[in-house]
């Protein structure tokens, strides 16, 4: 595997592709919409079971007969059930949402698992992975490709110390995904915003200024006409960015920039999903409330030909 393709999925903000002078570099990390479709239960279920069930998994269902979408429902329950207590609570929900939404970060740790799991054990030890990535460039003092790979792999380090909980060096699945996903893990946050930080912050005091703000987003390459979302930016710098007005984003600052405290959607489907279902109202779901409403959750080829019924009347 190619260093620099490695180094695309391993890092962030370690080497940027370079922009053109007026394209606009985002740092911000939002979570995604659960569906671009629109969420109206009148009209169809479409938007819940993207949202239940992420959208690829979702056009599954739509070939199953209802009973069999609802044998594969109860066997999702099961799952859900995260502490095996015969309910499902808004908070399992809410976490099955998430990871359903999150499925092509887990997808993509699959792919490049073995490449690092050298010795098959079912873990990635520091080793293992500074070996693949780094390999013989770490011999090369002097490589002429511009890249610093001891002070790369030092980063990767310091990340992957603070990915791996036990402090083993020894990455499981799921330490080795906050690895390379660490904005998805709330334990990685500040690491990210560290190398944020690292990466602005040119004259390494610690501190981003405005006119690091801007750069790290804008080439002048010549041009002194700045574009007007450069303008609205640095607007955006005095007027939001820089909360205590000293001319500069702290790490706090730093993080209500890149990390910003988003609408939940998917707290927000779970307390929707609970409150269709909860035919006793006790706040929480069994098998068969859900298995119940088996179509708000999942399609089914019957739902799929109710929609189908209803298009054909408009027509």
């Amino acid at each position: 595997m190619e260093l620099r393709q490695i180094l695309f999925y391993f890092t962030l903000s370690v080497v940027f592709v370079l922009s053109k002078p007026t394209e606009k570099k985002d740092r911000v990390h939002h979570d995604p919409q659960l569906s671009d479709k629109v969420h109206d239960d009148n009209e169809n279920f479409d938007y819940d079971h993207d949202a239940f069930l992420g959208a690829e998994e979702a056009k599954t269902f739509d070939q199953l007969t209802p009973e069999e979408s609802k044998e594969r429902l109860g066997m999702i329950v099961d799952k859900i059930d995260a502490d095996k207590d015969g309910f499902v609570t808004e908070e399992e929900l809410k976490a099955w949402i998430k990871k359903a939404q999150k499925k092509y970060i887990f997808e993509n740790v699959d792919r490049q698992w073995h490449d690092f799991d050298i010795n098959n054990d079912g873990v990635i030890s520091w080793e293992e992975y500074k070996n693949v990535t780094y390999g013989t460039y770490l011999d090369d003092p002097d490589p002429d490709d511009g890249y610093n790979y001891k002070q790369m792999m030092s980063r990767d380090e310091r990340r992957f110390k603070m990915a791996d909980k036990d402090g083993d060096m020894i990455a499981t699945k799921d330490e080795f995904t906050a690895f390379l996903h660490p904005e998805e893990y709330e334990y990685m946050k500040d690491i990210v915003v560290l190398e944020t930080m690292e990466d602005i912050d040119k004259n390494g005091d610690g501190f981003i200024d405005l006119e690091e703000y801007i750069g790290d987003m804008y080439s002048h390459d010549g041009d002194p006409q700045e574009p007007e979302w450069v303008k609205t930016e640095r607007e955006q710098f005095v007027e939001f960015r820089d909360k205590n007005r000293d001319g500069k984003m702290d790490k706090e600052e730093t993080k209500d920039w890149i990390l910003p405290s988003d609408y939940d959607h998917a707290e927000a489907e779970a307390k929707h999903l609970v409150y269709e279902s909860d035919k006793d109202k006790d706040g929480k779901l069994t098998k068969e409330e859900i298995v119940d409403k088996y179509d708000l959750f999942v399609g089914s080829q019957a739902t799929d030909f109710g929609e189908a019924l209803v298009r054909h009347d408009e027509f």
